[in-house]
């Protein structure tokens, strides 16, 4: 068996002296697994880092196989990343993420989502671009998040609240005589012109956490991760 495809490191884990197996997002084969033979060795420790994107070959001699990556360089961002305390944090939680999926199942939008918020993780934008991809793993894990219309009327404008019960819409007529029990909608979950503000970026991070832990990581046994209160707690400082 063999397959050629670029993926994204989220994770290494030593084996042996000498190895380690890479845990990395793929374009076409989902998140997978190999054995990357000499990983230990200075020549690669530059190359494994989560955040970079290589180019793989995995082979093995059965499909159901651990199997070994090839591994070439393709964008080594890590370095750049390192000195962010909320880029780092914003690696381990798109790791975090990335490990409700399925081992093995492609989600190729989701893959071209992924590059775009890595690529953002040391600029201003980091926050919103990581809160929108919070949103964009409840889609594709089987929870979407219905931000086009208000739930109760129909109407397409105004919407600034999400309904708990059933994360859609609900636009603000409809919405006030229940705004306490509502969560906030930022426009720029709706969006990707809107510039948010700092409130509106912990309204983001409120709402999407909401339904990941309800949806996503409580049936699993799982709390949210440690690297999200991580990011969060920036943003409180920052405001």
């Amino acid at each position: 068996m063999e397959w050629r495809d670029e993926g994204l490191v989220i994770g290494l884990k030593r084996l042996g002296e000498s190895s380690a197996v890479l845990e990395a997002m793929t374009r076409g084969h989902g998140r997978h697994l190999g054995l990357v033979r000499g990983a230990r060795s200075p020549k690669w420790a530059a190359a494994l880092q989560p955040g970079n994107t290589l180019g793989l070959v995995w082979r093995a001699r059965l499909d159901e196989h651990l199997g070994a990556f090839a591994v070439e360089p393709l964008t080594l961002r890590a370095g750049r990343l390192l000195p962010s305390a909320l880029a780092l944090n914003g690696i381990a939680l798109i790791g975090a993420l990335l490990r409700l999926l399925p081992e093995r199942d492609p989600h190729e939008s989701l893959y071209d989502a992924l590059t775009e918020t890595v690529e953002a993780l040391d600029e201003s934008r980091a926050p919103a671009a990581l809160a929108r991809f919070e949103a964009m793993m409840l889609w594709e894990c089987g929870f979407a998040l219905d931000l086009s219309e208000c739930a109760a009327t129909g109407a397409r404008e105004d919407l600034i609240y999400v309904s708990p019960k059933s994360g859609k819409a609900v636009s603000a007529a409809a919405g006030a005589p229940y705004a306490e029990r509502l969560l906030p909608l930022p426009a720029f979950l709706r969006d990707e012109r809107v510039e948010p503000s700092l409130q509106e970026i912990a309204d983001g991070f409120r709402l999407t956490g909401f339904f990941l832990e309800r949806e996503l990581f409580a049936p699993r046994g799982l709390k949210l991760p440690e690297a999200r209160s991580a990011v969060i707690s920036a943003l409180r400082r920052a405001r």
